[in-house]
């Protein structure tokens, strides 16, 4: 397999290669021998940090199952991913960025949802205890640079019981190729024609404003730790850190905090009653119960393989995961696929086959 060279900010073949060697040394270990090592397949996934925990939790659980297939994933952005995914680098990958038609073609590759997830505002102004309540319309501005302290009109009328302070907004970011920004720039495109103009709907949006956090991880901690702040990340990451979150305005006019049951009826409002609609975006779905920041992450694969035993394997993975791996993701602290969802999904993968 040859590998490509990537120039910064994207991952260096170099790099990507001394991970894929260090997987194989690891298994080496694990296995105790060559020809033991030599017999295992070890699928490696690339992509969101989005869904780390989730995959890294999968992989603990999967390799106890049989020890000639093993999986591992490296958390390397959404779009990095991708593009390894699509120059025959890895196994899989992993994002929530919706495939363009050319990489579908260029790459021979589809998506399938894997988990629900939700990305929520976060904050940090200090003596500030109710939970503060967010438009898209504002969250928009702030990331345009055109909202700047928390006591601003704007905010204040979203939050008219709340003693905003007059303290400057500290706008924290993700830099490129992040699959949560996709789904923020998605949203915000939605709702606001400004915001749409300006950065469009891409993992890969030029900030205006505010500094960069480059793992979901580092975006809640630099929230915790910085007066004034405010970000996005993953739901069970904003849990996980005990940082506020915000309420935020949906379709239907209602604010909604970021739930097992919000993201749920989100993804339920857009799918149901087909459920077949594997690429659907399900941001500022309808309903009054939707949180308006909902998305699938996706698995990114190759619609077909010349490896037989890597194809043999995969298929094992994947039937897994659709099946007993499911329950998993709630423990992990994302959502689980709605039932019908789930059933369609673990056709498409029988047909793979």
């Amino acid at each position: 397999m040859k590998w490509a060279r990537i120039s910064k900010p994207r991952i260096p073949h170099r790099y990507f290669s001394l991970c894929l060697y260090l997987i194989s040394i690891f298994v080496l270990g694990v296995h105790g021998t060559v020809a033991e090592a030599q017999n295992t397949v070890v699928l490696v996934g690339s992509g969101s940090s989005v869904p780390a925990p989730l995959y890294t939790r999968w992989a603990m659980e999967y390799d106890k199952r049989n020890p000639t297939i093993q999986m591992r994933y490296l958390p390397v952005g959404t779009s990095e991913g991708i593009k390894q995914i699509s120059r025959g680098a890895g196994d899989f990958a992993a994002g929530e960025a919706r495939l363009t038609d050319a990489e579908r073609k260029e790459g021979n590759l589809i998506e399938l949802p894997v988990v629900l997830i939700g990305i929520v505002p976060i904050y940090n102004v200090p003596d500030v205890h109710q939970q503060l309540r967010l438009s898209g319309e504002v969250l928009a501005s702030i990331y345009l640079g055109d909202v700047r302290v928390w006591n601003a009109p704007q905010i204040a009328k979203l939050n008219p019981d709340v003693a905003l302070p007059p303290l400057a907004i500290q706008v924290i970011n993700r830099p490129a190729g992040k699959g949560s920004n996709y789904v923020l720039t998605d949203f915000l495109s939605k709702v606001s024609p400004k915001f749409r103009a300006q950065y469009g709907v891409t993992p890969s949006p030029k900030w205006m404003v505010g500094e960069p956090a480059e793992r979901s991880s580092d975006m809640a901690d630099k929230v915790k730790n910085t007066a004034g702040s405010i970000g996005y990340v993953e739901y069970q990451y904003a849990i996980k850190a005990g940082v506020s979150q915000a309420l935020v305005l949906n379709s239907a006019g209602r604010f909604v905090k970021a739930s097992n049951e919000s993201i749920a009826a989100a993804c339920a409002a857009v799918e149901a009653p087909r459920w077949n609609n594997f690429s659907a975006s399900l941001t500022n779905a309808p309903g009054d119960d939707s949180f308006p920041l909902t998305s699938f992450s996706w698995v990114y694969l190759r619609a077909s393989s010349s490896d037989s035993s890597r194809a043999v394997a995969l298929d094992d993975l994947w039937n897994w995961v659709y099946g007993d791996g499911q329950p998993f993701a709630t423990q992990e602290g994302y959502s689980e696929l709605p039932a019908p969802l789930l059933a369609a999904v673990r056709k498409k993968v029988k047909e793979l086959r």
